[in-house]
């Protein structure tokens, strides 16, 4: 290069990028039940419970924690007691935005939390789902991991006095679709949602909502083991447990949906979606059942957490034509957009699937931004006679 202040620039902005800094969070937080502090973010996966991120209490009562060797960049979090269900909140018990800091230096920051979840009890807060939206099981069988699930199922408005089939939308994390009393981080909304558009005439679903599975949401939405690393310490290690997951949604839960609703069964009406890590696995679905899942919705997908995943995407992809929403927001981290980029465009490339692609200028990885976007990509995947063109916004 001969140009030396591009040289300086580039330089300059080179160990801006690769700088860290030590990072000292106070918190003044409320009594609870539960004493265990932990900070929760984009830089751990969203682990609610990352012994890593654990703080201390000081001789004053402050919560402490100081994070060595953070890279420079803007972090969104939430604090918790180990937990979704007990991340902090407003003094009303109503879901807050994700804090976001961007760091640059040395620096230490203090915080105050208003109140926790788990203080407010669920009938504290008001139940937000639809009449059209029943629970189907509180303890459905997994025999695919010996375990049980809640599942919940949105009907839309009439199907009782008619005999259309519908289309089925299955969507990951059911704990945020319908309820804001059963949810962590704020609904999505989604059967407000599809009321009011199937009312303007919007074609119409049936919505099957899967609960996470806690403690093992990380294993059940990830095809592969992973470490979560953390702040120097030991990693968290996670058990891949997303073949198995999917086997059920393909094997176990669709078949039974199948047999008890008035649903089409083929791969062009049988949706699936999640965000996040229920991204991950949503389009693993589909690269893994392509003769079942037809169409998916791929909102933040944490595609950085299984390397591996690329491989398999090699392998499978072939056999691939579906119709795919791709989201992310540029606001949730450096490696996001670009991940999905990749992700959407070797699709796209590789086979005669129809993409629609959105990136956010002011996209955060959160609930509220997630249901800002659902009704575009619902618009979109429920509509038919698109031509295979990419959008990118």
């Amino acid at each position: 290069m001969k140009n030396p202040l591009l040289v300086l620039l580039l330089l300059l902005l080179s160990v801006v990028s690769f700088s860290q800094y030590r990072v000292r969070i106070i918190v003044n937080a409320p009594a609870s039940k539960q004493e265990s502090l932990f900070i929760a973010g984009n830089f751990n996966n969203w682990n609610p419970s990352d012994e890593d991120y654990l703080f201390t209490k000081n001789s004053t009562g402050q919560y402490e924690l100081t994070i060595n060797e953070t890279p420079a960049g803007t972090y969104q979090f939430k604090f918790t007691h180990g937990s979704w269900n007990n991340v902090e909140c407003n003094k009303d018990g109503k879901d807050i935005e994700n804090r976001s800091v961007t760091i640059l230096s040395d620096t230490t920051f203090e915080y105050v939390v208003a109140a926790w979840k788990d203080d407010f009890t669920s009938t504290a807060i008001l139940h937000t789902a639809s009449s059209h939206v029943k629970i189907i099981d509180t303890a459905f069988a997994i025999p695919q991991l010996n375990r049980t699930r809640r599942i919940w199922i949105y009907l839309p408005e009439g199907y009782e006095k008619s005999k259309t089939r519908y289309p089925v939308l299955y969507l990951q994390d059911a704990q945020n679709v319908f309820d804001a009393a059963t949810s962590f981080a704020g609904e999505w909304g989604v059967d407000e949602t599809l009321d009011s558009l199937i009312r303007k005439g919007t074609r119409a679903c049936i919505v099957v909502g899967i609960d996470n599975g806690g403690d093992k949401r990380l294993s059940e939405y990830s095809p592969y083991d992973f470490e979560l690393k953390g702040n120097g310490n030991s990693p968290l290690s996670v058990k891949g447990e997303g073949d198995a997951y999917v086997d059920f949604l393909a094997n176990t839960l669709k078949p039974y949906i199948d047999k008890n609703y008035r649903t089409r069964k083929e791969k062009e009406s049988t949706m699936i979606a999640g965000s996040s890590m229920g991204g991950l696995i949503s389009y693993y679905a589909v690269m893994k059942y392509p003769e079942v899942f037809g169409e998916a919705g791929v909102f933040s997908p944490s595609f950085w957490v299984v390397p591996e995943f690329d491989q398999f995407v090699k392998e499978s992809i072939k056999k691939v034509k579906a119709k795919i929403f791709f989201y992310a927001g540029e606001q949730e981290g450096e490696s996001m957009v670009s991940l999905m980029d990749s992700v959407a465009d070797k699709l796209g490339s590789s086979t005669p699937s129809i993409i629609y692609k959105v990136v956010d200028p002011k996209g955060k990885h959160n609930e509220p931004t997630w249901r800002r976007w659902f009704p575009e990509f619902y618009q979109w995947i429920i509509g038919e006679g698109y031509d295979g063109k990419i959008k990118a916004e």
